[in-house]
């Protein structure tokens, strides 16, 4: 690999880049200028600076995504994106601008200070897309339930079943009448939304199952699918937020990464030790959450469960196994403690993370 004599900081907007350098040699990086956001005319400037193979250049990710990355890789010049809760932050910083942040990031790509993130490749960015979007139409799904609940509540509707929204709850929504026939548009259009939002969900869904047997990722998620409380959607999006579990040196890395570790504020002789940090990806902290409630019954390999782990390597089956055992053993600890049902699901999630890192780890994941 040729050496590095120059170091690029990116401050990368919608309609404009902020160009500043650092080299070596020098004390401090100066600022270039601003151009359109434009990967030619980047890319221009950077050969004006040296050779392409001589220059690193670093930019913090956003809602800006990855194709001035992909543009500068594919004309050979190095380009990182930065995890822009990684970049340090001086302190007594009063001033921000685009200037600024562009000398920050080509001072601090320099010393090494910096934590680049994993780029996903285009097609499992797009899976990604899907899976948020899905995500999102969950929630749209869940407001619209609220709405109509709430409003059936003002009315003192109580469901008559024991659970929500199931067909048979559906149904009696719909037999609902109001004297006024302003109400009963009200409910026409909530039970509508509804409808079109659980559709949208439903197609989403199917989708992403469709497409997820055709991915590069599809021996990860068959395996994934092995562990109780995973099954298709939940491990396709793991995978898609993931990327790849061998990046993680450890589980407790992964573990940190995730955001489901103590946060911890000590000096001296004093430890102390608050909630979890919730730092990086909060979407696989949410899909392990819901995962580990599905772990709180004793271990049992039931029909559908063995239907999933057929083609599944037994090593990654055993694995699987295990997690069952430990997150129930670590419930039932939890619980003769006195802990709070919160602390202990996301202690099990914790614990299921570390299963999930063992399984990426294997070198033979399914037998088909």
């Amino acid at each position: 690999m040729s050496t590095i004599h120059k170091y690029v900081g990116l401050d990368v907007h919608k309609d404009t880049i902020s160009i500043a350098v650092a080299e070596e040699g020098r004390s401090e990086p100066r600022s270039l200028k601003k151009i359109p956001s434009c990967g030619t005319q980047l890319l221009r400037i950077l050969k004006r600076l040296g050779p392409l193979s001589m220059i690193v250049c670093a930019y913090e990710a956003g809602p800006t995504g990855y194709w001035l990355q992909r543009f500068l890789t594919k004309k050979g010049v190095r380009c990182q994106v930065i995890a822009p809760s990684e970049v340090p932050i001086k302190p007594g910083r009063h001033v921000k601008t685009d200037r600024i942040d562009a000398l920050a990031l080509a001072k601090f790509l320099r010393s090494g200070d910096l934590t680049p993130i994993t780029i996903p490749n285009e097609e499992i960015e797009a899976m990604r897309d899907l899976s948020r979007t899905r995500s999102d139409a969950k929630l749209v799904e869940k407001d619209a339930k609220k709405r109509l609940g709430a409003f059936l509540l003002r009315h003192k509707l109580i469901n008559p079943f024991k659970t929500n929204w199931t067909g048979m709850h559906l149904d009696w929504v719909r037999k609902q009448k109001f004297g006024h026939e302003a109400q009963n548009i009200v409910l026409r259009e909530y039970l509508s939304a509804l409808e079109q939002t659980s559709a949208r969900v439903k197609r989403l869904a199917e989708s992403l199952a469709t497409l997820s047997e055709t991915c590069t990722l599809r021996p990860q998620i068959k395996a994934l699918r092995a562990c109780r409380g995973i099954d298709t959607i939940t491990a396709a999006s793991l995978m898609f937020e993931l990327v790849d579990l061998k990046r993680f040196p450890s589980a407790p890395h992964l573990m940190s990464y995730i955001g489901l570790v103590p946060s911890e504020d000590s000096s001296g002789q004093k430890r102390r030790q608050g909630g979890i940090t919730k730092a990086g990806n909060g979407e696989v902290r949410r899909l392990l959450v819901e995962a580990a409630h599905n772990n709180c019954r004793p271990p049992k390999v039931t029909f559908r469960l063995r239907k999933r782990q057929e083609g599944v390597s037994p090593e990654v089956i055993d694995i699987a196994w295990n997690a069952q055992e430990r997150l129930y053993r670590k419930r039932l600890a939890l619980f003769n403690r006195g802990k709070p049902k919160t602390c202990i699901v996301i202690a099990m999630a914790r614990e299921l993370a570390g299963f999930i890192w063992a399984i990426g780890q294997e070198t033979r994941l399914v037998t088909n």
